[in-house]
């Protein structure tokens, strides 16, 4: 199995960086969140920064672990581990993909991700719900009592 980082990485306005994988990759025209594979030498963490760096030419700060997906492909098994990041610097120079979006939390299942990705699409999804359901459970508790 391959473990691969991916990062949920956060501007300030609170948007998510995804990224399109460009043609001529393995599974050209998803949106994934970036990352890549881990070297032996190195944890998640670091892979991710570097990755990101390599890859788009920005800086990041990496939070924390939020999943990891597992996902069998035809030729190859991976498990994507999904790290909580926040941007720091850097104009955005894509190497990998074709496009780039900030986007809102709320607007991820309008994209096309890749199979591995799509768990913590559902994820983030699930948890942007919870604050509302919190509200509507006090709510219909002081109805009750």
């Amino acid at each position: 199995m391959i473990e691969v980082t991916a990062g949920i990485i956060q501007n300030a306005s609170k948007k998510v960086l995804i990224t399109r994988r460009k043609a001529g990759k393995h599974l050209a025209g998803f949106w994934e969140f970036p990352g890549g594979k881990i070297e032996a030498d190195e944890t998640p963490e670091v892979c991710l920064a570097r990755e990101i760096m390599e890859e788009l030419n920005i800086g990041i700060s990496v939070r924390s672990h939020f999943m990891d997906s597992t996902y069998d492909y035809d030729t190859k098994s991976i498990c994507l581990k999904g790290y909580l990041a926040d941007y720091l610097e850097g104009d955005i120079i894509l190497t990998d993909h074709d496009q780039y979006k900030w986007v809102a939390q709320s607007e991820l299942s309008k994209y096309e991700f890749a199979p591995a990705d799509i768990p913590i699409v559902k994820k983030l999804m699930h948890d942007l719900e919870l604050p509302r359901d919190i509200k509507k459970l006090k709510s219909l508790a002081k109805e009750l009592l």
